[in-house]
């Protein structure tokens, strides 16, 4: 039986100071970051120690050094939110990390959230930035450099499921699934075959199957072995391979149906033969064909399109949810699927309301109409980025949220308050909530544990294995009757 669902998201934003000749990356991050100030003030710790990036879910460590950064640096570059979420630097991104959550509608709602910190952020960054420059931040994937940053979604699996089969599963689902999580973009990029547009940013990034690397050599099935929760019970699968989504229906079906058949290969409910040729060539070919018409090479000999090998992994969630017990989430995410696949099947511009890379290529195309103008035009590259802009009043995919021309799945009410408030019914209410109650008195936050300074007493680290406990259930009252950390610890020993 598949464990229950837990997901949560990482985004990486691109980021530029407008009007700076002296810009640089790194230190406009760290100015982005500690511009939050939202939240509770407190000097808190990024734990580390917890973390373990160099071990491969193929069964063996990999060389290298984990690097971690010294207790200034390491203040500086994070901030752990009364949400739940993280909120940091990496490398030269500025990157929100959701906090967990058991559905698609609250990552939905959470991973809204986190592209408002980012304006709060960058409105407060700006306005310490010498007069006449602008901090602007893009939820996309490329700089149009050569380098492309990630979104990556995180998945909770039993970890006595075989990986071999994960990756066998997965190639052809990923490879596929992005007729309806691309974000679009305008022409290609890392040597690929040129082209007027694109269904997903990302997947001309990607040059091999299976590996551990997230930067070089960037892999299909990411191998990262790092379950933030009982190493012997759960696997994090770590998705790389998708876009950064700006429409919320998008977002909603990308994790719901993705949550879905990893349940379906945890309980070995996936028994057709699906798996492709040549993955890596194939997830270009799919992008690059926003007909979605082209057929796909399959190892046994079969042809199928983009399409119609979705429908395959559909028809067998249609099975295997059939006549069970499934989470309230599950009928949604099977009709929204079907609806998808079926307007993707007749005309993919049926989905010009709900889909990203239909939606963008439906404005640009009415742009192109109106100015005649093609492809190659710089305003259409423009277009293009404008549509990621994170400003409410800039960005293009807001513009066409207000205009009712962007299918919305929740309300700015509930994504208002999720900037300040955790879910409910996961650790990270815990880890939130002790946050927000004892602000000087944590000293270290990971995400499967939290610590605690009291004086020079000894730091008191409390566990959080389980990602279903610690929810406002099991923790509300303990947290009521303890009004202080001290306090705490004393009742959890109790």
């Amino acid at each position: 039986m598949a464990i229950p669902s837990i997901m949560g998201t990482e985004i990486e934003y691109g980021i530029m100071v407008k009007n700076d000749p002296d810009f640089d990356p790194i230190s406009s991050c760290v100015l982005l970051v500690n511009a939050y100030r939202e939240d509770p003030a407190g000097e808190i710790l990024w734990d580390y120690d917890q973390e373990n990036p160099l071990a491969d879910a193929r069964g063996f460590q990999v060389d290298g050094e984990k690097y971690t950064p010294n207790q200034q640096e390491n203040i500086a570059r994070n901030k752990t939110l009364i949400n739940g979420a993280r909120y940091y630097v990496d490398h030269a991104h500025p990157e929100y990390s959701s906090p967990e959550v058991t559905n698609p509608r609250d990552l939905v709602v959470h991973e809204k959230a986190g592209e408002r910190v980012l304006e709060i952020s960058r409105r407060e960054a700006t306005s310490l930035l010498p007069e006449g420059a602008t901090m602007l931040v893009y939820k996309n994937n490329s700089d149009r450099k050569g380098n492309s940053y990630g979104s990556h979604e995180n998945y909770l699996m039993d970890r006595r499921t075989s990986f071999k089969q994960i990756v066998e599963h997965l190639l052809p689902f990923f490879a596929t699934r992005q007729v309806y999580c691309g974000a679009g973009k305008v022409g290609s990029e890392n040597r690929s075959h040129p082209c007027d547009y694109q269904i997903s940013q990302r997947a001309d990034f990607f040059e091999t199957e299976v590996a551990l690397d997230t930067m070089v050599k960037r892999p299909i099935i990411n191998t990262r072995d790092e379950p933030h929760a009982d190493r012997e019970k759960y696997r994090r699968l770590h998705v790389i391979v998708g876009d950064s989504n700006m429409s919320e229906y998008t977002i909603y079906l990308r994790n719901g149906v993705t949550a879905l058949v990893l349940q379906m290969i945890e309980d070995g409910a996936i028994h057709k033969d699906l798996v492709l040729r040549d993955p890596v060539k194939a997830i270009k070919q799919v992008s690059h064909d926003p007909s979605c018409k082209l057929e796909l090479a399959l190892d046994n000999g079969k042809k199928m399109s983009a399409v119609q090998l979705q429908k395959e992994f559909l028809d067998l969630a249609l099975s295997y949810t059939s006549g069970r017990e499934n989470a309230d989430w599950v009928p949604d995410i099977l009709e929204k699927w079907q609806d998808a696949l079926e307007a993707l099947e007749r005309d993919p511009m049926e989905l010009s309301e709900k889909i990203d890379w239909v939606i963008k290529k439906a404005m640009i195309e009415g742009f192109m109409d109106r100015k005649g103008l093609d492809w190659q035009a710089s305003q259409v590259s423009m277009l293009d980025l404008q549509y990621h802009d994170s400003r409410p009043d800039k960005g293009l995919y807001f513009m066409l949220e207000r205009q009712g021309r962007a299918l919305r799945i929740v309300s700015d009410e509930e994504i208002t308050a999720a900037i300040h408030t955790p879910p409910e019914d996961t650790r990270a209410y815990f880890r939130g909530e002790c946050l927000r109650r004892y602000p000087s008195q944590v000293f270290g936050v990971n995400w499967d544990s939290i610590s605690f300074a009291d004086g020079d007493e000894p730091i008191k680290r409390v566990m959080m294995a389980e990602p279903l406990k610690g929810s406002r259930v099991h923790v509300e009252e303990l947290l009521d009757s303890s009004p202080s950390a001290e306090q705490l610890m004393k009742n959890l020993r109790a």
